[in-house]
């Protein structure tokens, strides 16, 4: 601990200021056109790509539209055939009843009930006679 030190006065003195080479405050003009060739290059092949795109939607716009009119056609042929399939199924309990039997056979055709009578209307002759007020 209580060891002589060495003295540092033996010791080269340290160059504070090292020379390194600096870059030069102007690039050189050739480094100015390889960035504005690249960026260049950059913008022709995005306005290319940009231009099919574009031109590839163009194409597509009319057949989005026929199908989007196809589509609502069909729509509204299922809203139809729903509704007649609600009103068959609400009438299929009906149709498998046999109190029901008489009421259809008497509905779906021209045949009356042996037991019923048939009752016509027939205008009466003095109505026509008749001034109206």
């Amino acid at each position: 601990m209580n060891a002589i030190q060495p003295s540092r006065q033996n010791l080269p003195p340290i160059d504070s200021r090292r020379m390194s080479p600096r870059p030069s405050r102007h690039p050189k003009p050739h480094r100015y056109r390889a960035v504005a060739g690249e960026t260049t290059a950059k913008l022709v092949v995005n306005g290319v790509l940009s231009a099919a795109a574009i031109a590839a939607l163009v194409q597509l716009l009319p057949f989005h539209l026929s199908q989007r009119a196809k589509l609502q056609e069909i729509q509204g042929e299922v809203h139809r055939t729903e509704k007649r399939v609600t009103h068959l199924r609400s009438n299929l309990n009906r149709y498998f009843d046999p109190q029901q039997s008489k009421n259809l056979m008497r509905e779906q055709s021209h045949r009356v009930d042996p037991s019923q009578r048939q009752v016509i209307w027939v205008p009466d002759p003095q109505e026509k006679l008749k001034p109206k007020p």
